[in-house]
């Protein structure tokens, strides 16, 4: 049985990894459009994913219809996830937008009962409130205004939730690596219709896509945000609860704006470090209070 100490710093060095790689997507997507970015790391990536699966006898007999569903509802919420994100950067800043995005952090509980049948424990809410304190703090460091793409954003966190819960129903049930490739597969064809149907280019010029900044961006993402980090994700949160999954990845804008000061030396606020600091406090409180070491697998009546 994976310890679910184990598992919990698996998840976090999955978040430092998508914390850390903010800063080069942000440069990326200054030079290609958003879903062209989305439509090539997430098709590479599952290709990638689904060749490595289909070497190996036992993922490649687990690749049948129950998987393609399950793989395709996760899919289909992460894809949701990034959608209503970039939509709603269109009408709101950044800053409120990775507020509202982390309230999934408090959605999971509250998703996990209703939907898992499964009750968080009280150290559990404590960590999560003062997780959604410190998310406040560090979005609204430097600017404490509110804008019209602020219900998009609610959405979005609606589905990264829904994300997490929908992987603590189905991973239990199937191999990793094949179900996170249909997963992944799933968000680059989708974002792939959406070039498609809005008549959007790859890049404009072409030859934007072989800049360094794109190249390096792409591939790290590619192999490190997607391959590795969902495939670990997948293999990883059965021996947790979604509710500390969603904990710890409250941790990606603290690692975000560590990533940024260590690139570009912007400063933080002190708003903003006492935000960082409440996050970090809520998860080693919900870390040191639990008391079961391992979590096993559950079934629910998600479908």
């Amino acid at each position: 049985m994976v310890k679910r100490y184990t598992a919990d710093i698996i998840l976090l060095l999955i978040t430092f990894v998508w914390g850390a790689t903010f800063v080069l997507v942000q440069d990326a997507i200054h030079l290609i459009p958003v879903f062209s970015f989305l439509a090539i790391r997430f098709t590479v990536a599952g290709l990638l994913m689904l060749f490595i699966a289909l070497l190996y006898a036992p993922w490649r007999a687990a690749f049948h219809r129950h998987l393609y569903i399950a793989g395709f509802i996760i899919g289909l919420w992460l894809f949701a996830g990034y959608a209503f994100q970039t939509l709603g950067l269109l009408y709101t800043s950044p800053a409120t937008a990775g507020f509202i995005t982390g309230l999934s952090v408090v959605l999971v509980p509250i998703f996990s009962i209703v939907l898992l049948k499964r009750k968080p424990p009280k150290v559990a809410w404590i960590g999560v409130s003062m997780a959604a304190i410190g998310l406040f703090l560090l979005a609204f460091g430097q600017s404490g205004t509110l804008n019209g793409g602020d219900l998009l954003e609610l959405l979005c966190a609606v589905s990264f939730a829904m994300q997490i819960i929908a992987v603590g129903k189905y991973a239990p049930n199937y191999p990793a690596l094949p179900l996170a490739a249909v997963e992944i597969l799933t968000v680059g064809i989708l974002s792939l219709f959406v070039l498609v149907f809005t008549h959007t280019p790859l890049a404009h010029p072409t030859t934007a896509l072989l800049t360094p900044t794109v190249q390096w961006a792409l591939w790290i993402c590619i192999l490190l945000a997607t391959v590795i980090a969902y495939f670990a994700q997948t293999a990883f949160q059965k021996f947790t609860t979604p509710t500390r999954t969603a904990l710890i990845f409250s941790m990606e804008p603290v690692f975000a704006a560590v990533a940024t000061y260590l690139w570009t030396k912007q400063q933080l606020t002190k708003a903003e470090l006492i935000g960082c600091g409440m996050i970090l406090l809520g998860m080693l409180i919900t870390e040191l209070g639990g008391q079961d070491h391992t979590i096993a697998p559950v079934s629910s009546d998600l479908s």
